[in-house]
Parts: C-alpha cells; sequence; structure tokens
C-alpha cells in the first residue's frame, strides 16, 4: 500500500507498512530463511511407501510409490516360492505403510497377508493391507491406466504414439504381473490421492518417473543382526525440541561412516547398509571411487566436490510443489543452487579419469539442461525481490507489459503527491493534511485525518466524497479523483502479480519437463557423496582396500580390527580370521569371560558386512568370498529388555540359520545356551554343530564362542578326519592357490590367550590355537566387585560338583545359624508365664520346642 501525504510545505511520506516494494534488486541469490524452512519441511515429511504387490502361479510382481520422490518403482515378474520368502524380503527392505492387492488371491498369498496383518511386534509398525476388486488388476485396464496417466517428466510436444514408445523404454508391458501391479498401485493412489488430500480433484497424485526395483546380488542379513553388530543404533535425542521423532543415531557403524554432505546422499548409504551385495563388478566400481579419492593428491579435490555437494537438496520435493504449483519462494534459490552446484560436479568430473565409471556417468548425464535451466532462472527470477515480498517476482527486461506496469507502481508516490495537493485545494480548510492511497483489490483512496469535531458517525460526511471506512483514526474516502486513477490505471499490483504468476508457471513447465535430467543428478551426486564420505572415514580411521574370490567360499582376514572398539579402547589388539577349505568351516572359540570372544565375532561380522557394502575395511588384508548371508546368534540388551526368554532368543536366532544358511552363509555364534539347564544348552549346542558338520561340503563357514568346555572334554563331537585341531593363520600368500572347498568341513579349535601370573589372570586379547582349560568365572567375579568371601565359596562348589562330591554348607555359616536358633528358643522360655492357668506346656513343647531343636541339632 502506497501512502503519500500533503501538507503546507510538507513533503511525501514513506510507504505504509505492507506497502510495495518498488526495488528490482541484482541477480544473485541471497541465503536467507527461506533455504533453513525448506530444509525444516523435509524432516516434517517423513516418507511413506505403497506397495501394490500380485502373486500368481509362482511369480511374483512388485509396484510402489514413494512419497519422498514421487516416483513409482517396479520389480519385473520374479520367480517366488509358494512361501513368498522373496516378498518378505520385499518388505523388510522398504517397510510399506500399506500393501495393495487383489481380493481375488491364491490362498498362500491370503494366509502370508493373514500372517504380516498379525504381527504386533513388526518394526516399525505392521503394514495395513488393502485389498482392491479383482478387476482393478486387470491387464488391458492397467495397460490403459499407465498409459494415459499425466506425467511431468514426459514433454507436452510428445504426441500420443511417441508417448507410447517412451514409457516402453522404462516399463516392461511384457511383464504381466508388473503391469498389472502398476495398474492397482494407480488405481489406489488415485482413489486415496496421496499427498493431495486437500486439493482439487482436478489435481492428480504427483508421478515425477518411473524405475526398476532390483534385488539381484543381495546378501541377506536380518534385522537381530543389525542390532547386535550395532550397525545401527538409535538412542533418544537429548533435545527437548526433537520432538519429530526424538531419536539420534548413536555409537554405530553407520553412525561413524556417515559423513555424507548431503540428505540424499544419507539415504542413499542407509540402502546401501540394508542391501549389501555380492555383485563384484558393483563392488570394485566402489572401491575404486574411494581408492582414488585416498590418495594425497586428491584430497584438494574431494573437498572441493563435497562443498558443492553440500548445497544438492531435495529436488524431488521442488518437482512435486512445482506439479501441485505450491512452489515457494525458496524452492527457486535452492534449486537454482543445486543446478549449479551439479554444473560445478560435471565440470570437475570431466578433469577427472574417465577410467572410473562413476566419473564418466556424472561428465555424460549432466547435459546441457542443467545449464538451460540455471539460465532460464538465474535471468527470470528475482531473488532478492521474492524474499522481500514472500512471492515469486521476475526481473526487469523479461516482460515489457509487467516492466511497464512496475514503472507506473514506483510512479505513483511522486505523481499521488500531486493529486493529494489539488484535494487538498478543495477541502474545507479545517483539513490540515490528506494523502492520496493505493490498496491492492481496493483501489485508490483519500486519506485525511480525523479533527476533533468528528465524533459521530454522521460527522464523518464531506460533500463530494464518499465515506468508506475509518482504521487509526484516519478517514478513508473515494473522491472522483481516485474513481477516475481507479479507471486509469486499474488494480496495478493483481495484475503484475497475475502477469508473474503466468510466467512462473511457465518457468515451471521448463523445469518439469527436463525432470529426468535432475533426477539422475540427485542419483549420481548422493553415490558420489556417499564414496566421499567412505574415503574420508578410511582415511581417518586407517582402513584397507577388500579383495573379493569368487572361488573362496569363506573370509580370510589379517590382522582385523573391530571398527567400534578401537575408537573406545585406548589399544585394541587386532586378530586374524580365516574360514574355508583346509582352515576348516566351524571355529570353536573358547576362553575366559571378557576374555574378547565376542569383540572377535562382532569383528569378524562387521568386516565382512563392510566389504559387502563396498567398503574399505579395519584390517590389513581382507579377502571375501561369495558370502550370501550373514547369520547371529549374540545376545542385545534390547532383545533381553523384552521381557523374552534368553533361551528362546537362542533359538529363534539359530533356527533362522538352520533353516537358511547355505554353504556360502556365514553364522557368529555366541553363548549358546545362555539361560537354561547347563546340560540342555551343552547338549543342543553338540547337536546343532552335528546337524551341520552332517552337511559335508554344504555346512555353511561358522564362528561358535561357547564356555561349554564340556563340549570337547566329554567327546560329543563326531571323532575322526572331521574334528581337527588347525593352527591360528599367520597372514597370507600373495598369489596363494585357491583351495578345494569340497573337502569335508572340519572344526578348528581357538581360544583367547591368557597367562596366570599367581593369583591375577593376563589377557593377551589374542587368539591362538587350542582350547581353554578353564572358564576363570571366579577372577571374573571378583575383577566385577563381587565380596572375596562369595567368589571363594563359589569356587569352592564348582570345585566340589567337578569332582562330583557332595555339596555341605559351610561350618562358620551353620554354627551362627544354630546361635540364633538357640537365642530364639531361649527368648521363648524367658517368655513363659508358669503361672498362666490357661497355658498347657504340652502343646508348648510340641508346637513351639521340639520344631525349634530339630533346627539346631
Amino acid at each position: 500500500m502506497f501512502s503519500v501525504g500533503t501538507i503546507p510545505g510538507g513533503t511525501p511520506q514513506s510507504p505504509e507498512p505492507g506497502a510495495a516494494s518498488a526495488s528490482f534488486p541484482s541477480l544473485a541469490p541471497v541465503s536467507g530463511r527461506g533455504e533453513a524452512e525448506e530444509e525444516e519441511d523435509n524432516e516434517q515429511e517423513p516418507a511413506e511407501i505403497y506397495l501394490c504387490a500380485l502373486w500368481t502361479s509362482g511369480y511374483l510382481g512388485i509396484a510402489y510409490y514413494d512419497t519422498s520422490d514421487s516416483i513409482i518403482h517396479f520389480m519385473p515378474d520374479a520367480p517366488d516360492h509358494e512361501s513368498l520368502k522373496l516378498l518378505q524380503r520385499v518388505l523388510d527392505e522398504i517397510n510399506p505403510r500399506s500393501v495393495v492387492t487383489s481380493a481375488k488371491q491364491d490362498e498362500n498369498m491370503t494366509r502370508f497377508l493373514g500372517k504380516l496383518a498379525s504381527q504386533e511386534h513388526r518394526e516399525p509398525k505392521r503394514p495395513e493391507i488393502v485389498f482392491l476388486p479383482s478387476v482393478d488388476f486387470g491387464l488391458e485396464i492397467s495397460k490403459q491406466r499407465l498409459l494415459a496417466g499425466n506425467y511431468s517428466f514426459i514433454p507436452d510436444s510428445m504426441t500420443t504414439t511417441e508417448k507410447i514408445l517412451f514409457l516402453s523404454s522404462i516399463i516392461p508391458f511384457d511383464c504381466l504381473l508388473t503391469v498389472r501391479a502398476l495398474g492397482g498401485l494407480l488405481k489406489f493412489l488415485g482413489r486415496r490421492r496421496i499427498g493431495v488430500e486437500l486439493e482439487d480433484y482436478n489435481v492428480s497424485v504427483p508421478i515425477l518417473g518411473f524405475k526398476k526395483f532390483v534385488l539381484t546380488h543381495l546378501v541377506s542379513i536380518d534385522q537381530d543382526t543389525y542390532s547386535v553388530l550395532q550397525i545401527f543404533k538409535s538412542e533418544s535425542h537429548p533435545s527437548v525440541y526433537k520432538v519429530a521423532s526424538g531419536l539420534k543415531e548413536g555409537l554405530s557403524l553407520f553412525g561413524i561412516l556417515n559423513r555424507c554432505h548431503c540428505k540424499w546422499g544419507q539415504k542413499l548409504l542407509r540402502l546401501w547398509f540394508t542391501r549389501p551385495t555380492h555383485d563384484l563388478g558393483e563392488l570394485n566400481s566402489r572401491l575404486d571411487v574411494i581408492q582414488f579419492f585416498l590418495l594425497p593428491q586428491n584430497l584438494d579435490m574431494a573437498q572441493m566436490l563435497h562443498r558443492l555437494l553440500g548445497h544438492i537438496k531435495n529436488v524431488p520435493l521442488i518437482l512435486k510443489r512445482m506439479k501441485l504449483s505450491h512452489t515457494k519462494v525458496s524452492d527457486w534459490q535452492v534449486l537454482y543452487k543445486t543446478v549449479y552446484s551439479a554444473l560445478g560436479l560435471r565440470d570437475a568430473c570431466r578433469s577427472l579419469p574417465q577410467s572410473i565409471q562413476l566419473f564418466q556417468d556424472i561428465a555424460q548425464e549432466f547435459s546441457d539442461d542443467l545449464h538451460h535451466i540455471a539460465s532460464l532462472i538465474g535471468k527470470v527470477v528475482d531473488f532478492e525481490g521474492s524474499l522481500a515480498e514472500n512471492r515469486f517476482t521476475v526481473l526487469p527486461n523479461i516482460d515489457p507489459e509487467i516492466d511497464e506496469k512496475k514503472r507506473r507502481l514506483m510512479g505513483l508516490p511522486s505523481f499521488l503527491t500531486e493529486v493529494a495537493r489539488k484535494e487538498l485545494e478543495n477541502l474545507d480548510s479545517r483539513i490540515p493534511s490528506c494523502s492520496v492511497i493505493y490498496i491492492p483489490l481496493i483501489g485508490f483512496l483519500l486519506c485525511i485525518p480525523r479533527l476533533p469535531f468528528m465524533v459521530e458517525a454522521s460527522d464523518f460526511e464531506i460533500e463530494g466524497l464518499d465515506f468508506m471506512f475509518l482504521s487509526e483514526e484516519k478517514l478513508h474516502y473515494r473522491s472522483a479523483r481516485t474513481k477516475e486513477l481507479d479507471a486509469l490505471l486499474g488494480d496495478l499490483h493483481c495484475d503484475i502479480r497475475d502477469q508473474e504468476t503466468l510466467l512462473m508457471y511457465q518457468l515451471q513447465c521448463q523445469v518439469l519437463a527436463r525432470a529426468a535430467v535432475l533426477t539422475r543428478v540427485l542419483d549420481l551426486a548422493s553415490r558420489l557423496d556417499v564414496l566421499l564420505a567412505l574415503a574420508s572415514a578410511a582415511r581417518d580411521y586407517g582402513y584397507s582396500r577388500p579383495r573379493y574370490s569368487p572361488q573362496l567360499l569363506g573370509v580370510r582376514i589379517l590382522n582385523g580390527r573391530h571398527p567400534l572398539m578401537e575408537l573406545c579402547a585406548r589399544t585394541f589388539v587386532p586378530n586374524s580370521a580365516e574360514c574355508g577349505g583346509d582352515k576348516g568351516r566351524i571355529k570353536v572359540i573358547t576362553g575366559p569371560n571378557s576374555s574378547g570372544k565376542s569383540i572377535y565375532l562382532k569383528q569378524v561380522g562387521l568386516i565382512t558386512f563392510m566389504a559387502l557394502v563396498g567398503s574399505f575395511v579395519p584390517a590389513e588384508e581382507a579377502e571375501i568370498g561369495a558370502v550370501d548371508a550373514i547369520f547371529t546368534r549374540i545376545h542385545s540388551c534390547e532383545s533381553i529388555s523384552l521381557g523374552l526368554s534368553t533361551f528362546m532368543i537362542d533359538l529363534n536366532q539359530v533356527a533362522k540359520a538352520v533353516n537358511n544358511a547355505t554353504k556360502q552363509s556365514l553364522v557368529l555364534i555366541d553363548e549358546f545356551g545362555k539361560g537354561t539347564n547347563t546340560v540342555d544348552g551343552l547338549a543342543l549346542l553338540a547337536a546343532v554343530l552335528r546337524h551341520w558338520l552332517a552337511l559335508g561340503p554344504m555346512c555353511p563357514h561358522i564362528f561358535v564362542a561357547t564356555n561349554f568346555l564340556s563340549l570337547v572334554q566329554l567327546q560329543l563331537l563326531p571323532q575322526g578326519p572331521l574334528v581337527q585341531y588347525l593352527g591360528l593363520a599367520k597372514g597370507f600368500r600373495a598369489g596363494s592357490r585357491d583351495i578345494d572347498d569340497t573337502l569335508s568341513p572340519c572344526i578348528s579349535f581357538k581360544t583367547m590367550e591368557t597367562c596366570e601370573d599367581g593369583d591375577d589372570l593376563v589377557f593377551f586379547y589374542q587368539v591362538c590355537e587350542g582350547i581353554a582349560n578353564a572358564s576363570h568365572a571366579s577372577y571374573t567375579a571378583a575383577q566385577a566387585g563381587l565380596p572375596g568371601n562369595l567368589v571363594a565359596r563359589g569356587k569352592e562348589v564348582s570345585d566340589l560338583i567337578r569332582s562330583g562330591k557332595p555339596i555341605k554348607p559351610v561350618k562358620e555359616l551353620l554354627k551362627e545359624k544354630q546361635m540364633e536358633n538357640c537365642q530364639t528358643l531361649v527368648d521363648k522360655f524367658l517368655k513363659l508365664d508358669l503361672e498362666d492357668p490357661n497355658l498347657d506346656l504340652d502343646i508348648f513343647m510340641s508346637q513351639e520346642v521340639l520344631p525349634a531343636a530339630t533346627g539346631i541339632l
């Protein structure tokens, strides 16, 4: 609103609060609160996934919609067993909010969904099961639904035939189940109106692309393994203001490796962690990039790329808002920085070796469309003016009509001063001053101050003026001149906004037509961000590159370290591990409590996991074979705190390994049988190991840590060539021949090295060959702070049990108890009143004295 006042000898007043700005700043975007607000919006919009699945005749078709990027992911028809293990694997990885399927289903699918809906303890929560009529999944209907969709990533200039050819190059229409699943998913999205619930019905659910979802070459790891190995660890956030989730990442493998500079890099790193792979081509391509950035001469380049990646923001959210015409001022600023940063990444990668596939992809696929988008935004959007007015404004020389109207708007103050001066000449002489103001949507008004004699509403009437309203002790009128101004100039402010909104829509269409390249930018930039983060961690922690051998069914680790424990301990003793071939498939590790058995098992699992993610590992050398799964049975505090039986946790976790492990699986078992009778636990452990030994060359690779020394002492394992004492590998031979893994599996016995120094026990935390001769539980109990007499008594009872002798009460304790009983009996006699006529001595002797005498004797 403009306000210009005129009094005798006065000057024009400045615009009142709310007046439209007349300044148009430079092209360069400035940072403000807009970008921070955009980041907050990202955190407040949690991603939700809606999955559609069909299973028919042993084949599975899957499609799901991810609200975080508004992309539909699909998996081509894949064979799946009647137990639907593949579908379960997909559910475990993506954790959908809803599972959509046909109401007409096979009995196996119905049973599976019923079981899924009844899983009350499913993390993070059990999905909603939605049944749609089978007609919604018809093949022809689904095809028509796909082809008729309104997709912003398809240019409007495409003909119907070109659109069909374009979609056919993305969607496998020969996969009939997948097409039907896609059609059913589109029907569900349209019915639920995901993300556009409050919009008009002519606004469709935004779909920014179709992307193939691949599960091949993935390594199977269950949630128990992620927990006990501390790959992920959520803990309460110390800030009371973090009310959205209230959780943060604690000390975990993901926490120490997550050095990503953009949110999408963090999301991709978490995805890699949940989908480890044994695809050697993919793993080596990741390691090549990490190794390149570990070279000292490339450190400056890595830092420069990291700075550019910090400006890569949530492009899918911006494109989604554009599709819904909800674009914010900050969105244009963020998109402008993102695109220019992507161009910087492209130019940098063109100077890097093109033999590395990632650099080649960025150099080629970051096309000139990015420069076109950045140029359009930079030449059209007035960033400073947009932030000042909190709406989209354009720069000068874009539209002559807008420029002319803005020129008029800017010239209004001086012009309205003249109009106010003329109005004042015709007003009552008692009125000292007046002004002519412009209010958008209302027009031009004459404004005069309220005088003392203007008390009642009737006093506001002035001849020749139409009274409008009173505000802040100022009277507003329409005069003949202001009406003439309304007819001459119109509503300039609204006209400018309408024309700028039209330009914004045209600019949005240009950007959305090039959405594919922006999506590809996000994919490649997040990949580069993850690999730079892994290279930074490898440099700081001294990690080395692992090797992969398809012929090696197992792992070989030289001087491996636990990646988390080495950060918490003053000194850490590295240990080697080797299994497979003539080194044996089963490793039985014994040793005293607190000697490092569990840490050793976990470090083997973590090093193997890191290698299967494509990260450098904490070891001097590591060679990983074709590992297809990792199973663990190691207690975690979270599992025990649920109140479940410790032994039941044992059985459930080991059952997974027994039923699902193959000859390529790695199984880690720690103190199996804890929480039940010793004999029962020992018997079950021996039975499990004998079961695996009976598999011969199909036996998985197993590391077992146990305190059941009777496992060897009682010869519970089969004797003969399957059970051997094998030494610890001291190193690797370069170019060593591959071992024939068709040999029968053997058991290698290991122990944690210790040394007895008088009454003290020295831990070396070093794995060596052999079997522990004792658990040294009494020493560990003393170190934990238990009283000495309790520790001594415990050792005495243990020796008696071991020798088969009866356990007798402690004499000192027995005498103390006898004295207490005697004193109690004496007190009863002293309280006895012999003169009481109601006293019956026979009853007293039989009920009081004789029972007490039995305890004394």
